[in-house]
Parts: C-alpha cells; structure tokens; sequence
C-alpha cells in the first residue's frame, strides 16, 4: 500500500473516531403531551409529588391580561389540568421550596399554595418588567431575572434587591449550594462573589433560556428557538437536540436527575415533550 493511501485511510479514521467521540450525550424522546396547554413557557419537576407543573402565557408575553396560568402534568405525559392555577399574567420561570410553587410574572412573584392549589401570596419587584426564570436556595432566598431590565434580583423575607445588572440578556438562573450561575445572551456564567461573570460557554444562539443541573458539575441549556445543549464543567458543549428547522421551540426546561429525563415545553405548540438523557 502507498504511504499516500496509508496516511489517507488513517487521517480518515482518525476524523471519524473523534467525530463519534466528540457527541458523548444525547435525547431521546419518550412522549409528547396533546396540544391543550396554552403556550408553555417553563416547565418544573416536582420530585415530592411527581408531577409537572407549566407555566401558561396563553396571551401577550409580557402583558398583564390575567389569562395566564398554571397547568398540570403526569409523568406519563397525560395533562392532568391545563389550567390548575388561574389568576397570572405571563408566568414563566417556577420554583419549589417548603410546599409552594414560585412563579415568575412580569413584576411580581405568585406563591402558590400546592397543596390548596391557590395563590397565596404575590411578592412585588420594584423597577421589573420582565420577570422571566427563578430559582431557590436551600434557605428559601430566590433568585429571578428580568430580561426586560436586564438584571437579576434576590429575594429574601418578601424584600428584594437587585444582585446583577447592565447584562445583555439575562433569562435562565440556577443557585446551586451557595453558586448562581445564568444565561446571558448565548453564553453561561457563574455569579464569582467578587462580582464578575465568569464565562463556562458560549456559541448557543437562539435566546439562552433554562438551566438545569445534571448533578456531576455538568448542565443542560436550552435556547428557546429550538435548541437543548449539554455544557460540560469545563465549557465543552454536546447539541443535544435541533427542531429551529420545524420552527419547535424549547423554552425553560425541566429535569428529572434520578430518571434522567428532561422536559422540554415547546411554546407556541402548546406542549411538552420529555426526553431520555442518554
């Protein structure tokens, strides 16, 4: 054999090898709800009770038109309630802690009452606009962006105060332990305490939305235009799903770490998909 056709052969495999080891995740789809949800923006897991709870624009963005909502879902894809909790505007980002659900809309923070399935509370942020993902400490402190204002605040006992400000596109947020990490136009970032962003990745066009936590140091994004990234501690990306070309949303996902399993709400197609995380 020429050393020619032999140096060929070898940088051909040697392209394909890294080619295969490069994509070390991926999804794949277990089930789709109907289409009776009305516009998904987020999606959140509820480990204790094992459902799923969707957030329902069903109108205008950012507009108080009270006919947002809050559905519910089975984990075998059946909607149990498309319209549980009434009475919201534009809610999107939730979170859990000590029995009730936290939802992000517009300026305020509903406190719903799971087990009453009522809005106990509403919780004012001063100067927001566009109150878009939360997300809770162990202690009960939230933390939610406002991607109209670009900033993240920090909510503790009622009162808020604003942690971040001057980025360019805030949504996602994400406290693990005492770290807080975002997404912030196309990139993620850790909250150092000093102040500054440190920057993990970036290059995920489409509107970085949700972050979840795989539990290993890893994270899954998702960008609402139709993209779900796996981010490696170390800034290395795997795209895990594309449906831009079928015009499919995934906004604000959830995550399952015990089954491994992420649920995607696909926005103006009124409903959520789940996924394997393989």
């Amino acid at each position: 054999m020429k050393p020619s056709l032999l140096c060929a052969i070898l940088f051909s495999f040697i392209l394909l090898y890294g080619t295969a080891q490069s994509q070390e995740h991926k999804l794949v789809k277990l089930w789709e709800t109907d289409t009776l949800l009305k516009v998904p923006e987020s999606v959140r897991y509820d480990a204790a009770n094992k459902i799923l709870y969707t957030a329902n624009i069903d109108g205008q963005p950012w507009e108080k038109d009270g006919k947002g909502s809050v559905g519910k879902v089975g984990l075998d894809g059946r909607i149990i309630a498309s319209e549980w909790v009434t009475g919201l505007n534009a809610p999107k980002g939730m979170g859990i802690h000590a029995g009730k659900l936290y939802v992000a809309d517009v300026d305020v923070v509903a406190v719903i009452d799971i087990a009453k399935g009522k809005i106990i509370q509403r919780i004012a942020v001063d100067g927001a606009k566009g109150l878009n993902d939360i997300s809770i400490d162990a202690k009960g402190v939230i933390y939610v962006s406002d991607s109209q204002t670009k900033k993240i605040h920090r909510i503790e006992k009622g009162k808020a105060m604003v942690v971040i400000d001057n980025l360019q596109g805030p949504n996602g947020v994400l406290v693990i332990g005492s770290d807080l990490y975002l997404t912030n136009s196309g990139g993620l970032y850790k909250h150092e305490k000093t102040g500054a962003l440190t920057l993990i990745a970036d290059g995920m066009e489409g509107g970085t939305d949700g972050i979840e936590a795989v539990g290993n140091g890893d994270f899954i994004v998702s960008c609402w235009a139709g993209s779900v990234w796996y981010v490696y501690a170390d800034g290395k990306k795997d795209h895990l799903l594309d449906t831009r070309e079928q015009k499919i949303n995934s906004a604000d996902i959830g995550y399952d770490p015990v089954s491994k399993t992420v649920y995607v709400p696909t926005f103006f197609k009124n409903s959520v998909a789940a996924y394997s995380l393989q």
